[in-house]
């Protein structure tokens, strides 16, 4: 009979896996946001669903406009909803790219699955986050007026450029609350 420890075992951390689960299922998790970007690619987005994808800026491979850029160091959030076109996935170079308007301003943007750091699908409160490594420092003199990792996305530039200001979106309104919180 085995004696009852159960108590001294309540502090102990878990054994160090040998195998990447956590690698394993965020890289099938990505594949959930290629197989959405290539359905969407295909067939457009039916009925209410739309797309927020924020990505991080400051990874290799991304192509967005210079102004963008500087106006988004870091992250930045895009909405695929009504006013995007030339959607394309390249699985044999893991990213994708598309056409969208900022400002009023028409521009192609090519994103690397890698970069992205949240996806979510508003109409159907589905949602999931990435880790997304730091970016290698471009030079030793590099400023560091970056915000911080934990800080709000950036948002999409708004399309109407008589609204003037971007609209800042937080993907945490999209998430399902528990039902004791929710509002009837």
């Amino acid at each position: 009979m085995m004696e009852d420890d159960s108590g001294s075992n309540d502090h102990e951390t878990p054994p160090e896996s040998l195998l990447p689960y956590d690698a394993w299922a965020e890289a099938a998790l990505r594949e959930v946001v290629a197989r959405a970007i290539e359905y969407a690619e295909r067939h457009g987005l039916p009925g209410a669903h739309h797309f927020f994808i924020t990505f991080r800026t400051d990874q290799p491979g991304v192509e967005i406009p210079a102004r963008l850029r500087a106006q988004y160091p870091r992250e930045i959030t895009i909405v695929l909803q009504h006013q995007f076109w030339d959607l394309a996935l390249d699985r044999k170079r893991a990213r994708f790219s598309v056409g969208l308007s900022f400002g009023g301003v028409p521009s192609r943007i090519t994103v690397p699955l890698a970069a992205i750091s949240a996806f979510a699908d508003p109409a159907v409160q589905f949602g999931l986050q990435f880790r997304v490594p730091e970016a290698p420092a471009e030079t030793e003199g590099e400023s560091t007026a970056t915000p911080p990792p934990d800080a709000e996305p950036a948002a999409e530039p708004t399309a109407d450029p008589t609204q003037g200001t971007p609209q800042v979106v937080q993907l945490s309104a999209f998430r399902k609350r528990p039902q004791s919180d929710a509002k009837e």
